[in-house]
């Protein structure tokens, strides 16, 4: 699948002043020429006053919310319609107030991979976060309703997978490797091992991992790279094994075999 570029320089994510996206060559005067415009969103939540707060943590943080709506339906044809970067919507949303919003984020995918899709979730629920999954990691998100209220990390997730990359909620991570298969892959791994993938699960950056387990980015290059290793991922770009690195210890989750 072709992933959009990242609007990130490097491994620091660093946010710029308007967060951009490149444009698709027909979208240029000249193929090459350095022009951007805003990450797309489309926004789907079912409770006015949160969808409104949604609204407008993104918009002033430079993204362009190009559609809203309040029921898993419109949210659909919308997101059908205007084809963001990135779609936000709610798990439990009208008509049927149960996985409705998680169905058409689902079937957004299918029709549409290049679109991100970021779940939220009032509650944990570990068979949203694989369905949503599914075989691969790459541009979907799964955060719990209370990472809204951290302003910086729901940007810096929406972010990500506009970008192609993955957004885990950190309690989603932490109950996953609490519930990890016996004798599984990930039990090759030594115990800081575990605490940089479960970190490249929820989808930081190499800094990102250092800053959160205190130790140099020297260090956590040497773990990724051991981490690698022992899941015998083959040789290839750096991005597509965490992805698949990501994947193997999501199904080492007891539910993830089932």
């Amino acid at each position: 699948m072709s992933l959009p570029r990242s609007p990130w320089r490097g491994d620091s994510w660093a946010w710029p002043e308007v967060l951009t996206r490149p444009l698709a060559p027909g979208d240029r005067a000249e193929y090459g020429e350095a022009v951007s415009q805003p990450v797309r969103v489309v926004v789907g939540e079912d409770d006015v006053l949160l969808r409104e707060g949604i609204v407008r943590l993104l918009t002033e943080a430079g993204f362009e919310v190009v559609a809203q709506a309040g029921d898993a339906e419109a949210f659909l044809r919308r997101a059908l319609a205007h084809r963001p970067d990135v779609a936000v919507v709610d798990v439990r949303m009208p008509p049927g107030r149960e996985d409705d919003g998680l169905r058409a984020g689902l079937e957004l995918r299918a029709r549409h991979p290049e679109i991100g899709v970021l779940v939220l979730s009032q509650y944990y629920e570990e068979a949203y976060a694989l369905d949503l999954i599914g075989d691969s990691a790459e541009g979907v998100g799964y955060l719990l309703k209370e990472r809204v209220g951290d302003v910086d990390a729901f940007i810096d997730a929406v972010g990500r997978v506009a970008a192609g990359g993955s957004a885990l909620d950190p309690e989603v991570v932490r109950r996953m490797l609490g519930r990890r298969t016996p004798h599984g892959p990930v039990d090759r791994l030594s115990p800081r091992e575990r605490q940089v993938l479960a970190s490249m699960a929820e989808g930081k950056s190499n800094r990102g991992i250092a800053q959160t387990l205190f130790i140099s980015e020297a260090a956590v290059e040497k773990h990724v790279t051991s981490i690698f290793h022992k899941l015998e991922l083959d040789p290839g770009p750096t991005e597509h094994r965490r992805v698949l690195a990501t994947l193997t210890y999501l199904r080492s989750s007891p539910r993830a075999l089932d």
